[in-house]
């Protein structure tokens, strides 16, 4: 694992998203003061550099001894490539001890997530009409597309959902969370090959859930954005 990280560092001097050390990240966070979410693999909490850009601090929780230190290294490495419109950029990363955290673009928004599945008690929430809805899908597209087609290697992404679909200031969609992520050739008949299904049910594929359905592919993705697009479509139905 040493290696791995070393060999990210290097390629971070690159492509620029900062190493931080971990007293740094207790002090951009203001020893984790507050916090924005909770996810499977740790906690987001509100950032903010010394230059005073606003960031969001991914820190994984119980990384030592854990799966989570491999889904670190993956989200680092897949992530760290890419400077894109539709896809969460990726400012810096810390590595120290047992301490694995990701600092993001911090996106005022939250995630799609709030929105299409807020009550109607909920009165903080801005209402998305169907001409917002339509820039969000086709952002989010254009956001898979370029994972898919527009890198080296195709990126997939295996847990495309509301939650992990972020909204910067104009309700731009970023797609985010990439510890789950593959890399694989662009060849258009090249499959996926992996020891376990991976994803969020309900949104994950068939044939990514069990074999016998077929062969997974970057079209596993489109399923789940599939998905995602009927979450919104029944939220949405009389606004």
């Amino acid at each position: 694992m040493p290696d791995a990280f070393t060999d990210i560092a290097k390629e971070m001097n690159a492509l620029k998203p900062t190493r931080y050390s971990h007293a740094e990240i207790k002090k951009m966070t203001n020893k984790y003061e507050t916090k924005l979410g909770q996810g499977g693999y740790g906690s987001v909490f509100e950032g903010m550099l010394t230059n005073g850009i606003q960031v969001a601090v991914k820190v994984l929780d119980n990384t030592e001894g854990s799966n989570n230190g491999e889904e670190f290294v993956n989200e680092v490495a897949t992530i760290g490539r890419i400077h894109r419109l539709n896809v969460v950029r990726l400012l810096g990363f810390c590595v120290e001890g047992s301490t694995r955290a990701l600092i993001y673009e911090f996106m005022p928004n939250s995630s799609l997530d709030k929105f299409i599945f807020s009550t109607e008690k909920d009165k903080t929430l801005v209402k998305l009409g169907w001409a917002k809805l339509q820039e969000i899908a086709t952002g989010i597209a254009h956001g898979m597309e370029y994972l898919h087609q527009g890198c080296d290697q195709r990126i997939l992404h295996f847990d495309i959902k509301p939650q992990n679909i972020l909204l910067d200031h104009n309700f731009t969609p970023k797609i985010s969370d990439f510890g789950l992520a593959k890399l694989c050739t662009k060849d258009t008949f090249v499959t996926v090959s992996m020891a376990a299904a991976r994803g969020t049910m309900g949104y994950i594929a068939p044939e990514v859930f069990s074999r016998n359905f077929g062969a997974v592919s970057y079209k596993s993705d489109v399923y789940s954005f599939g998905m995602l697009l009927l979450e919104k479509d029944l939220k949405f139905d009389t606004v």
